[in-house]
């Protein structure tokens, strides 16, 4: 009986652990496994999807980008609001036009002793002034929505937004990075200005995951700093000073690429963005701060993961200035 009680205690206390670090276990890799990070005007626009990462992404949970309409986003809505302002029919000038001929022509009827409704004497007169007004009526509102979609498609196509998903480089990584955007649809809106991807921008995409996950693992802020954006460089701090708080270390080393592809990359203003889809393995652990303790996930077994990394650098800048400015689950 004292023995079935000790194990009983011993199974319950294992549970109880079990659920105290379930928060942790989420906590774990880079990105604390959440959507964070920007993707400066696309930060509210899902990357399209690729062949490595066929799923949606997932929108950003933490982000420091406002969430506002991009101007292609922006320019039908303002002509549609811009028509829907105007009145309607009635207080278009064409409208007007015919509402004060209509009374025009009443006038006229009484000054000539005709009355103000001459020729309207029988119902079917009625019957066809109605019909026939009713029918100038919907070619002139169908003439006035052609010509106000017609003004906010200009207005679109004036405001260039960004570039089609393109094909990654294969020269240097083989099956590793390669194949384009595929099984994304063409975006319905101009994109930001087309950025070509060179076969040593993914090299440097490559070697910046090894790193980062590296320099997590070993909670090296000073190093992830040369390597993210100070956004993301915030929320790597806020997690491992998480994990601290739980009493464990989030070890994670031996990131290797095993496939890769672009999902659209383009140039603003004052920066140059590239989204890409990566699956990789890496060795995933938590340990006990004070002990050095085991506590969960595999010390030998590498687990795989697929994320959608965003780098940014300066407009123009070199190969070496790209930083991780976002990370970002796949549903």
């Amino acid at each position: 009986m004292t023995i079935r009680r000790s194990t009983s205690k011993l199974a319950a206390m294992a549970v109880a652990v079990t659920l105290a670090l379930a928060p942790a276990l989420a906590m774990a890799k880079p990105g604390s496994g959440s959507s964070v990070g920007s993707r400066g005007s696309k930060t509210s626009s899902a990357p399209p999807a690729t062949q490595t990462a066929p799923g949606a992404a997932q929108p950003m949970q933490r982000t420091m980008t406002p969430n506002t309409p991009s101007p292609a986003q922006a320019a039908p809505a303002a002509a549609a609001a811009a028509a829907a302002q105007s009145g309607g029919f009635l207080s278009s000038g064409l409208g007007r036009g015919l509402m004060a001929g209509l009374v025009g022509a009443g006038i006229f009827g009484l000054l000539s002793g005709s009355g103000l409704f001459s020729g309207l004497g029988s119902m079917s007169s009625i019957f066809g002034l109605i019909l026939q007004l009713g029918l100038i009526f919907l070619v002139v509102r169908f003439a006035i929505g052609w010509f106000a979609r017609k003004r906010g498609g200009e207005l679109a196509t004036a405001t260039p937004q960004g570039a089609a998903p393109q094909p990654m480089q294969r020269e240097a990584f083989g099956s590793i990075f390669g194949g384009g955007a595929g099984g994304a649809a063409p975006a319905a809106d101009p994109q930001p200005a087309e950025l070509q991807i060179s076969p040593e921008d993914f090299a440097t995409f490559e070697h910046k995951l090894a790193e980062i996950q590296s320099a997590y693992g070993e909670e090296n802020m000073d190093h992830l700093r040369r390597h993210v954006t100070p956004e993301m460089a915030s929320y790597f701090s806020e997690d491992l000073a998480d994990n601290a708080r739980k009493g464990v270390v989030n070890k994670v080393s031996g990131a290797k690429l095993l496939e890769g592809d672009l999902s659209e990359a383009w140039r603003e203003t004052n920066a140059d963005y590239a989204t890409v889809a990566m699956r990789f393995s890496v060795v995933d652990t938590m340990v006990d701060r004070a002990t050095g303790a085991y506590v969960s996930g595999d010390r030998t077994e590498p687990s795989v993961t697929t994320e959608i990394w965003t780098f940014t650098r300066p407009a123009g800048g070199r190969t070496d200035d790209w930083k991780l400015s976002a990370i970002q689950q796949v549903a």
